[in-house]
């Protein structure tokens, strides 16, 4: 009868620990993985306009693609500059708060375009506006969530949520570019809009900062209470890449992703259409070949992270490089006017190896840098446009001077040799769990 008197006060004092509730069938960062999965495909929306409005921009406004560049330029830009201080700012503020605010900055810059009638409110309104809002859900957006909700399936979850980038353009490049054929350019900016602030209320009601707000432990960890906000979200940016820059992994780590920048946004995206237009090819058949690789991405992506928590980031990173680069060195042989199997291999094995340098530069990241990993990604993330915006330029300058773009793909494919052997260097910092268990 004692144990049977006691039992219940046992039982109450279990219901009221935060560790010991019973576990819902679908635990919540599954769910916040998804409302940010969600998210990141309403960001992406706008990165599949601007391509889009070039034209009609210039023949209604007469403005030059030099103005119309220079916005997308500054775009861009703060997209890889805005990263690391949206990183510092989820941890003073809340990740529900900033991507509501990054949202509606995104909506109202593709909105206000709407009514703009001078160059320079295209510059206010895509490049500041936008560049500010996609910048704030960009890499580091996935990085925060997947540090703070998952311990286990961090590198499946990272290759999900970077798929989700590839899904968003995936989606809107046709829709964006039905809308601008049959309805014009109007219609399009206004889709992108709405696109971004139809997930503002998933992200409010459903979103959270941290497992400890709804009493759960992290996917595969420990129950840990949160922790106070960060102050100084700014200055603490700053710091942790004074601090990040003393050290030999991040510049490793930072020139590695420079390269994928390269290599990927930086000459394929901007440079593939020109180039096969040269050898005969029709631009539609480049830009559908372009298509194909977002497919592929999301499946390289995903199968990346599987990988990651597999294996060793480094040597993954190695092989990706590797293999990349010795595509690129055979690109030049298979262009023609017409799409050949050898190319349609190429476009596929690119697309699986577009952004699967993503997981396992993350989780370095995270082993190197430990709390502060997700504001040095955004960091590692800024030299990747960097790189991306380098490459953009300096290939168009290469054609104008060469009369084609082969030394282009043979200087990307030297590139990335020198990243695969980058990634091998960086030396590896041993868990403390591994060195206990030892």
């Amino acid at each position: 009868m004692t144990q049977t008197t006691e039992s219940p006060a046992r039982d109450a004092g279990r219901r009221t620990a935060p560790e010991t509730r019973r576990r819902p069938r679908i635990h919540r960062a599954w769910i916040v993985a998804a409302v940010t999965f969600v998210t990141i495909i309403g960001g992406a929306a706008f990165n599949s306009l601007p391509g889009l409005l070039i034209d009609p921009l210039h023949s209604e406004f007469r403005w030059s693609r030099g103005q119309i560049g220079l916005a997308v330029s500054l775009d861009m830009a703060l997209y890889g500059l805005t990263a690391p201080f949206a990183a510092a700012l989820m941890d003073r503020f809340g990740i529900r708060r900033v991507v509501v605010v990054a949202l509606s900055a995104v909506a109202a810059g593709a909105l206000a375009s709407v009514w703009m009638t001078a160059a320079w409110q295209l510059m206010i309104y895509w490049g500041l506006l936008v560049g500010l809002g996609t910048g704030s859900m960009a890499m580091a957006f996935s990085a925060t969530v997947t540090n703070r909700w998952f311990v286990a399936r961090r590198g499946l979850v990272t290759g999900i949520l970077t798929a989700a980038g590839a899904s968003g353009q995936l989606v809107f490049l046709p829709l964006c570019a039905w809308i601008v054929d049959r309805h014009g350019w109007r219609p399009a900016s206004v889709t992108v809009a709405l696109a971004a602030l139809v997930v503002v209320p998933f992200v409010w009601l459903l979103m959270r900062d941290h497992p400890a707000d709804v009493g759960q432990a992290p996917y595969g960890g420990e129950y840990v209470e949160k922790p106070a906000p960060a102050l100084g979200a700014a200055s603490r940016t700053v710091r942790v890449l004074f601090d990040a820059a003393r050290t030999g992994p991040f510049w490793l780590l930072a020139g590695t992703f420079a390269i994928c920048g390269a290599s990927t946004n930086g000459l394929i995206r901007t440079h593939f259409v020109p180039s096969a237009h040269d050898h005969g090819m029709p631009i539609t058949a480049a830009a559908s070949l372009l298509a194909v690789v977002g497919i592929f991405d999301i499946v390289g992506t995903v199968f990346s992270g599987w990988l990651t928590d597999r294996f060793d980031a480094r040597r993954l990173l190695a092989v990706y490089y590797a293999l990349r680069g010795i595509s690129l060195l055979f690109l030049p042989l298979l262009l023609h006017p017409t799409v050949e199997p050898p190319m349609v291999f190429f476009i596929v094995f690119y697309g699986l190896d577009w952004v699967a340098t993503v997981p396992p530069t993350l989780a370095l990241c995270r082993e190197q840098f430990g709390e502060d990993s997700a504001i040095v990604f955004g960091w590692v993330l800024a030299s990747h446009q960097v790189g991306a915006a380098l490459v953009a330029f300096l290939g168009g300058v290469a054609r104008d001077h060469f009369g084609s773009y082969d030394v282009v793909w043979y200087a990307a494919g030297a590139l990335c040799a020198m990243a695969a052997l980058m990634a091998l260097v960086i030396r590896r910092v041993r868990e403390p769990a591994a060195a206990e268990a030892v």
